[in-house]
């Protein structure tokens, strides 16, 4: 079983001390960086304690544009209920005095089956932008998704990553564009593509709105074209909306030149993730934009076990959206999910440290994730299946 943590074991945990691998060839911090990141987590022993911090770090606007939702937000909030609502079964009296958190993706073995979600816009709560991100997805031994709407250029950050980093792709409707950015990412060394699908639009995001106009200006180096927006500046007048034009052709197109997997972010209908397989995607994530684009979708959690069934195990299916506790991870994978992607609570993160709270945030989920395990008698990850579920 694993060794139980204090206060301070978990802060050494997180803040990469005595890290072995390829976690100490990062830059060495100096002792009062080390004791400020220390204090600054001190009192954050859970990702909810880490969102009340955040709540005190980022400037307000920031923090709107970070957690806010879609329309009235149902979506967002019935993300994290929805796993609240699955209840757990425990088994008794099982070996569980070594626990193996391994999976393989893409040709990758990760240590354990969390990634960090694309976001954009990192500058924005940390003067190092995603590079603060990346160097603190290392030191945790995590697979950062660079986003297309990164502060930085994605080659930055992919250069300042001591473990493999995946892009995320927001197809242009400019093919030459979106080729460049593609052959941009391979080049890299970005292993795995993540096309995101749900977005020919800006969902009616009031929350962000409203604090748009505090928000300092944001840089998109890697985005050529400005987002579409869903209204137009006035109020008063009406303006049509003009979605993006991506299909099913433009998955085909990418296939037929990216080297990389692709896989297909968004998905949630059934009958969505059966035509991305035989279309040839790679894989899958079951997704709704965390809540911020179309209100009233069900929690991913609840979509995800009908897109599992329908994939039916022809290509690896990812979940993300309120995933918040190591209990969390063990539903998931037992509904059909190779592994999961968390977004906002690495922000909080890195709103409250920098490299050292991303770290932190992995790491306290990882943590959980083997009591989890250990606690239903779940030795690896292979033996979590559905008989775990109360």
């Amino acid at each position: 079983m694993p060794s139980s943590h204090t206060r301070r074991s978990l802060l050494t945990i997180t803040l990469g001390l005595g890290l072995s691998g390829k976690a100490q060839s990062q830059p060495q911090q100096s002792t009062q960086q080390v004791a400020s990141a220390a204090d600054a987590l001190k009192p954050g022993v859970s990702l909810i304690d880490l969102e009340s911090l955040a709540h005190k770090s980022m400037p307000p606007a920031v923090f709107e544009r970070v957690n806010g939702g879609a329309a009235d937000e149902l979506t967002m909030k019935w993300n994290r209920e929805a796993y609240e609502r699955i209840r757990l079964r425990p088994r008794v009296l099982v070996d569980v005095s070594k626990i193996d958190t391994r999976i393989k993706l893409f040709g990758q073995e990760l240590p354990f089956p969390i990634l960090l979600a694309p976001t954009g816009g990192h500058a924005l709560i940390h003067p190092e932008g995603e590079i603060a991100t990346v160097r603190g997805a290392g030191r945790a031994d995590a697979t950062l998704v660079i986003s297309t709407s990164a502060s930085l250029r994605l080659e930055q950050i992919a250069q300042a990553a001591s473990r493999p980093v995946w892009f995320q792709l927001y197809a242009d409707e400019d093919r030459g564009l979106t080729r460049d950015l593609v052959q941009r990412a391979e080049s890299a060394g970005c292993k795995v593509l993540c096309v995101t699908v749900d977005n020919p639009i800006n969902g009616v995001r009031n929350r962000e709105e409203s604090a748009r106009t505090a928000l300092p200006f944001r840089a998109r180096p890697n985005q050529q074209t400005a987002p579409l927006e869903t209204k137009g500046n006035s109020l008063e007048t009406f303006r049509p909306i003009r979605p993006k034009k991506l299909t099913w052709d433009d998955i085909d197109w990418l296939r037929s030149f990216a080297r990389a997997p692709i896989i297909l972010k968004g998905i949630l209908n059934p009958e969505d993730a059966d035509r991305a397989v035989k279309a040839g995607a790679s894989g899958l994530i079951v997704s709704n934009h965390g809540g911020r684009q179309l209100d009233t979708l069900p929690g991913t959690i609840e979509a995800l076990p009908s897109v599992a069934q329908r994939v039916s195990g022809r290509v690896p299916v990812l979940v993300d959206g309120g995933v918040r506790r190591g209990t969390d991870i063990v539903k998931a994978i037992a509904l059909g999910a190779s592994a999961v992607l968390i977004g906002r609570p690495y922000l909080y993160g890195l709103s409250v440290a920098g490299s050292a709270g991303v770290a932190s945030v992995v790491n306290i989920l990882r943590h959980e994730l083997e009591i989890a395990m250990a606690l239903t008698g779940r030795a690896s990850i292979e033996e979590i299946d559905k008989s775990v579920l109360w």
